[in-house]
């Protein structure tokens, strides 16, 4: 890719005497799967457009823990969680900014027992924050005349009641936004979540990412729309499964916006 991203260090800006108005945590899926790289760099994109003082702990970064807990290994995940907590505590972070909902939900709600208290918002959350105060500025006519659905992803919907911030990004666009037959707090999961990515899915009648695909492909949508890099791969491979993916496309919501702005 030729952009010129400029992506700051937490070790860069201690170094500097700088505090950023965020951490961007990037999460495992956002720095090591290629296709959820692709929503790391739009979101870094609009933060670039939007002048965000940001910056990211790159290689000191570790997991979340998320997966270890959610698999049942509390050990590692208390391990992990504390090697993080012990980290950002140092860089005296305040406000954490991440495109994984279960980066998101951990950080925020798992991470306050240990010590680790931080202001965590979904990249979704801050998008819409960033439109409101009119730090944004993106062509409204990108996709005029394409429907969109929104494919709510469990760990920001359903576990910390968030439906709103995602769509008011959508509407912004003037697209069309169509909702699917389930969804907000009666969405369907996409399979991934509960460390499910990493195994071979149990017998049954249809894959859990197939049957979530089809009640997208109902609302007859040009995009599909997520805001999780695990529903993002679950979708698009439920898109192939159906053989649609020439017909519709699967964007992060931060893609959405990104290429918008065409950057």
């Amino acid at each position: 890719m030729s952009e010129n991203l400029i992506v700051p260090t937490m070790a860069d800006m201690m170094a500097e005497g700088k505090q950023p108005e965020i951490l961007f945590w990037v999460g495992s899926a956002g720095s090591y799967d290629d296709r959820a790289k692709k929503i790391t760099r739009a979101f870094v994109k609009i933060l670039n457009k939007a002048n965000v003082n940001f910056a990211v702990l790159g290689t000191e970064e570790s997991c979340t823990g998320d997966v270890a807990k959610r698999a049942g290994n509390e050990f590692l995940f208390q391990m992990q969680a504390l090697m993080n907590i012990e980290l950002l505590n140092a860089y005296e972070v305040k406000k954490i900014v991440t495109c994984d909902p279960h980066s998101f939900n951990c950080l925020k709600n798992e991470y306050p027992s240990l010590g680790g208290n931080y202001e965590v918002l979904h990249h979704t959350q801050f998008l819409q924050q960033l439109l409101s105060e009119g730090r944004i500025d993106f062509n409204k006519d990108t996709y005029k005349g394409s429907k969109i659905t929104f494919h709510d992803p469990c760990y920001l919907g359903r576990a910390n009641n968030e439906y709103q911030a995602p769509r008011e990004v959508l509407t912004k666009t003037n697209a069309e936004v169509v909702e699917m037959k389930r969804s907000k707090s009666s969405a369907l999961c996409c399979g991934a979540g509960g460390a499910q990515m990493f195994k071979e899915p149990e017998k049954g009648n249809m894959d859990i990412n197939v049957l979530r695909t089809q009640d997208a492909l109902e609302t007859n949508p040009n995009i599909i729309a997520t805001g999780c890099p695990y529903c993002n791969t679950m979708m698009t491979d439920g898109v192939k499964f159906a053989h649609k993916e020439n017909e519709v496309k699967v964007l992060d919501i931060a893609e959405i916006i990104a290429n918008a702005q065409d950057l």
